[in-house]
């Protein structure tokens, strides 16, 4: 048995979907099962991760969890009286700068720590830059421009399937304890690139335009609070944080190449259009 945190997210429910098909036994926690859309094959189940107590029965029985960051150390205190063997942590990569002042790594980093300290088998995974972070600019796409931060700051963008498709193999395996996998697609690309390819997918043209850091910053407070705004502007107009890096980690875990963007946006170009 294996619970899995996230169930409905772009990364839990493809890692629900993988381990199904895989012929594993899968419990999806979401707060609201009566209500979730979880893959055929799974059992969705109540939980809430902000009250570990209530985790009990679900954890009953699991040898593995797949767990977001950013949850309390007594998440992993309920892990292990449940018995559960191993924990695949989804953390990210600004973990790797160890730079608790930023709010975005320290939460990571803090629960990587707890895991670390918590005596379970352990796998961190930690994706760089999503490719389904392209949804954002659904409106401008369809207006025919795109207006975004950060001109010149390169990504190598990953299918949150590829993150699943990780994760998953590190549940099954205890042949990935101990290990992190920084996880990338396969390229490097700044906003401009993403949206040129974008058009190419779609058949028709759509303009970048360099959207100002004070005018990014405004858009950003309206919608999150100044502690993690300040964080991205530390990551990326700071340049604390490297997502260029292309790791060979998706490769290596699932013997196959990850999906490139042209990959993604051809998949999901029915969303575009």
């Amino acid at each position: 048995m294996i619970v899995v945190t996230g169930a409905t997210g772009n990364v839990g429910r493809e890692v629900v979907r993988l381990l199904v098909d895989g012929g594993e036994q899968v419990r999806a926690l979401t707060r609201d099962p009566a209500t979730a859309t979880v893959p055929p094959g799974a059992e969705a189940v109540a939980g809430d991760l902000t009250d570990p107590s209530s985790l009990a029965p679900v954890l009953a029985g699991a040898e593995a969890l797949f767990l977001l960051s950013g949850y309390a150390p007594e998440v992993f205190a309920e892990a292990q009286k449940a018995g559960v063997r191993r924990v695949v942590l989804m953390s990210g990569g600004s973990a790797e700068t160890g730079d608790r002042t930023n709010a975005v790594a320290r939460y990571m980093i803090d629960t990587e720590d707890a895991l670390r300290a918590s005596g379970l088998a352990w796998t961190m995974v930690r994706p760089r830059m999503f490719m389904t972070n392209t949804f954002q600019w659904l409106p401008m796409i369809n207006a025919g421009a795109v207006r975004a931060p950060w001109p010149d700051v390169p990504a190598a963008v990953v299918d949150p399937a590829d993150i699943a498709a990780v994760a998953a193999k590190a549940l099954v395996s205890a042949d990935h304890e101990g290990r992190v996998y920084p996880v990338t697609g396969p390229e490097a690309l700044r906003p401009g690139d993403r949206v040129r390819i974008l058009g190419e997918v779609l058949g028709r043209e759509i303009r970048y335009e360099a959207q100002p850091d004070d005018e990014a910053r405004a858009e950003m407070l309206a919608q999150m609070p100044e502690q993690y705004v300040d964080a991205f502007f530390s990551f990326y107009s700071g340049g604390k944080l490297d997502e260029a890096t292309v790791f060979p980690s998706v490769e290596e875990v699932t013997g196959r190449p990850p999906r490139t963007f042209a990959d993604w946006a051809r998949a999901n170009a029915a969303r575009f259009r």
